[in-house]
């Protein structure tokens, strides 16, 4: 491939930047000197990062690999990919922090749940090396061994919960075969509700998944019978699965960010409805999640309006960080019409390499972008890529993903009514749902030239996604083609407004103590109702605590926000103390109680004194009641005492 080295260093102004032929073979020996130095070193080649890393040694400063071969330089463009290499190379040199690991252990302890023979040749050759038992749904057709090597027993799973290492399956039918049974199995009387625990679980009896998402979850194994391949390699990847296994927790939770819920009543439930592995669960005001049993898709975190869920692999903000090296490096190094293509490492990276070895290769101003999970990407991914230049995204998906994107549809939705409405026109945001790499290559040369914003965005941000969001949403409306103030978005987006029906409020303010932000907030002078939309999450707290119902959520971006005063959505007159003028609540509702209890009420007769103790504050009340020796019993039939135990005791000792 040819190398334009001008355009990397154009790119990369900051580094120096070295061009070999034979890096790994002729010329090792200038790798050899250049890892002996300090300092951070990049090598723009993949295919012998082992060597490399061997040759180096145990090198103070760790080493990236970026492959610009099947990414930039093997392609039809490849003579014009130098400012794509200068944007490969910057992005790699932006460092992810570390992220946190939790330990799963394993003993070994394997079911094999089946329903003919095949699960228990599969026993026979897991038998070695590990801890088997075999159950059949049936065993009326299966002839007992001679020799038992593992149990073999029959029984149907109702129900399983758990994860590698301790799963907990709860049984019916449960029956253990007689050790006298002879061309047939005799078994012992069934019972149901048995639980069983065990490390992995191997499924080959062709049912519904035991879990949801199964493909995610970890030590659950799953192969239909009728393809011996697979069986075999689910047995082999249950023989390995023995130790101790280091998982990332792909998401950090500050339980006092979320908004789930206040008071027993539902706000935010964007994460449980995501979920696709059930790893996250109420707990109280919050939601917890398992890292057990997460899976780390990241829609959780994508879709948090708070920040309370975060992805660690990498932060929100270290990605950003990386798109911004990436465009602008690119920019620099004088590429034009950027598209920012998203794939992830188990199927996009494949793809993009078949396409380059066999096909024509990425085209010049494709800039692939490898994540962990493409539901991990946020809408400030989208909004901050924009902002620095990009022309258009797409995302590499799956033809048949391994779990529900719905979460980053809902994402590309609300990109999408951001970007018209700034007038971004043409197809800027697109998902290619192929496994072909033909079918990858023709979508991507179709993508026509789209107009990027004149002067891209530099800001470089730390933070959570909503800082992130809102900086470079700010950005991006200053940089727009044709910049609004007001833009509408779908339902379930996590900016907006509340729209209140004054008429109808009572100025009870449960909303405000209910708000988790402090969007709503009241006035501890006066009756007010105030609202800060830039702090408004579309949570639906104030929504659902509302007693008059009056609450209504408007899912929209004002771009004002930021910068705008506290919103009065309702004031009133106060009510003031007739006996020491202090503020105690509000004048009309005052006034409608009075007016509903007075002369209605036993204890409030018509120009009774105490019809007064209405319009008073808390102490006064109490000090005028007491002064008038009120009693609330005065003047109310006696009720007959409830009986008890020791007057049916005399009642019983009088007869006998």
């Amino acid at each position: 491939m040819r190398l334009d080295a001008a355009a990397i260093r154009r790119g990369c102004p900051g580094s120096e930047i070295k061009s070999f032929s034979h890096l790994c073979g002729a010329e090792l020996d200038h790798f050899r000197k250049i890892a002996a130095a300090e300092g951070t070193l990049t090598v723009a080649c993949t295919q012998q990062a082992a060597q490399f890393s061997d040759e180096a040694g145990n090198r103070g400063d760790a080493i990236s690999f970026v492959n610009t071969r099947e990414t930039a330089g093997w392609s039809r463009d490849g003579a014009r990919a130098g400012a794509k290499m200068a944007a490969l190379l910057a992005s790699a040199s932006v460092q992810a922090p570390d992220y946190p690991l939790l330990t799963l252990s394993s003993e070994g302890v394997v079911l094999v749940y089946g329903r003919d023979e095949a699960a228990i040749e599969a026993g026979r050759l897991l038998a070695d090396h590990l801890d088997v038992t075999v159950m059949l749904k049936q065993l009326d057709d299966t002839v007992p061994p001679a020799a038992t090597v593992f149990p073999i027993v029959k029984g149907t799973i109702r129900s399983a919960k758990g994860h590698f290492g301790a799963f907990e399956l709860a049984i019916d039918d449960y029956a253990r075969p007689r050790p006298s049974s002879r061309d047939r199995f005799v078994l012992d009387a069934a019972r149901s509700g048995v639980t069983s625990r065990c490390d992995i679980v191997l499924d080959l009896s062709g049912d519904v998944p035991l879990f949801p998402a199964h493909d995610l979850r970890d030590g659950y194994l799953r192969a239909d019978t009728k393809d011996p391949a697979a069986v075999l390699r689910g047995v082999l990847t249950a023989r390995d699965l023995v130790g101790s296994f280091d998982k990332p927790k792909y998401v950090d939770v500050a339980p006092a960010l979320c908004a789930h819920s206040r008071s027993k009543r539902t706000g935010c439930h964007r994460c449980l409805d995501l979920c696709p592995t059930g790893a996250i669960t109420p707990v109280g005001d919050h939601v917890a999640i398992d890292p057990n049993i997460c899976a780390g898709c990241g829609q959780c975190a994508a879709a948090c309006p708070t920040g309370a869920a975060s992805y660690t692999l990498p932060p929100a903000d270290t990605q950003l960080q990386r798109i911004r090296a990436m465009l602008l490096a690119y920019r620099e190094a004088g590429g034009a019409n950027a598209v920012l293509l998203f794939h992830d490492g188990p199927h996009g990276t494949p793809l993009i390499d078949a396409l380059a070895r066999h096909g024509d290769g990425l085209p010049a101003n494709v800039l692939p972008f490898a994540v962990n999970e493409l539901t991990q990407l946020g809408l400030e991914a989208i909004v901050g890529a924009f902002a620095y230049g990009v022309s258009a995204v797409r995302y590499l998906l799956r033809a048949k993903p391994r779990h529900d994107v719905s979460g980053l549809l809902q994402t590309i939705g609300m990109a999408e009514a951001i970007l018209s409405g700034l007038g971004f026109s043409g197809r800027r945001l697109a998902t290619i749902e192929t496994d072909d790499p033909d079918a990858l290559g023709e979508h991507l040369t179709g993508i026509g030239p789209l107009a990027a914003v004149t002067t891209p965005a530099t800001f470089k941000t730390v933070g959570k996604r909503r800082d992130l969001l809102r900086f470079g949403l700010s950005e991006l409306h200053r940089l727009a083609p044709q910049p609004v103030d007001v833009i509408a978005l779908p339902q379930g987006a996590p900016i907006g407004a509340i729209r209140v029906d004054a008429s109808g409020c009572t100025l009870c303010l449960s909303c405000v103590s209910a708000c988790p932000t402090g969007a709503l907030r009241d006035d501890p002078d006066r009756p007010v109702l105030k609202f800060i939309e830039d702090a408004c999450v579309q949570c639906g707290l104030c929504q659902s605590t509302c007693p008059e119902k009056v609450i209504s959520l408007e899912p929209q971006i004002d771009f004002r926000a930021a910068r705008a005063p506290a919103t009065v959505l309702k004031e009133e007159e106060p009510a003031l103390c007739i006996r020491c003028s202090t503020p105690f609540g509000v004048k009309s509702t005052i006034d409608r109680i009075a007016a509903k209890l007075e002369g209605r009420h036993w204890m409030y007769p018509a120009g009774d004194k105490l019809v007064e103790t209405l319009r008073m504050c808390a102490d006064c009340r109490v000090i005028v009641t007491s002064e008038q020796q009120f009693d609330p019993f005065k003047g109310v039939p006696q009720r007959t005492p409830p009986r008890t135990t020791d007057d049916y005791l005399r009642q019983r000792e009088g007869k006998d």
